[in-house]
C-alpha cells in the first residue's frame, strides 16, 4: 500500500465530498442529537445547567458558552455527587471530564 501525505488525504477527502455532493459539515451537524433531558439552572462558574436521566444513565451539562454536552453510562451516584459538590466546576474537572464518553448535544428546536 503507498502512504501519501496527510494534506493529500484531506484534499481527496474533500475532492470526493465534492463530486458526491456531501458537506462535511452538515454531515456532522445532522448527527448531532436533540435532547429531551430536563437541565435545572445551577450556581456554577462554568456550568449553567444539569440534567440526567436514570433511564438512559445519560448525565447532561450546560456550560456557560452554551455548549450543550451529553455524558453516557454515568451512575446516578455521580449525578447526586455533582449537585452536592460546593464547587461544580472542580467535580467536573475531577470526576467528569475525560472519564465519559460524550456527545455534543444540538438545542431543542422551538
Amino acid at each position: 500500500m503507498r502512504r501519501c501525505s496527510p494534506r493529500t488525504l484531506v484534499a481527496s477527502l474533500l475532492l470526493i465530498a465534492t463530486i458526491f455532493g456531501v458537506a462535511p459539515v452538515k454531515a456532522a451537524e445532522e448527527a448531532s442529537i436533540v435532547s429531551r433531558i430536563k437541565r435545572v439552572p445551577i450556581e456554577s462558574k462554568a456550568l449553567a445547567a444539569v440534567g440526567y436521566s436514570k433511564r438512559l444513565r445519560a448525565l447532561e451539562l450546560e456550560f456557560r458558552n452554551g455548549a450543550v454536552y451529553r455524558y453516557l453510562e454515568v451512575s446516578p451516584g455521580v449525578h447526586t455527587a455533582l449537585m452536592d459538590a460546593p464547587s461544580k466546576a472542580r467535580f467536573y474537572h475531577e470526576n467528569i471530564r475525560g472519564k465519559y464518553r460524550s456527545l455534543h448535544v444540538r438545542p431543542r428546536r422551538k
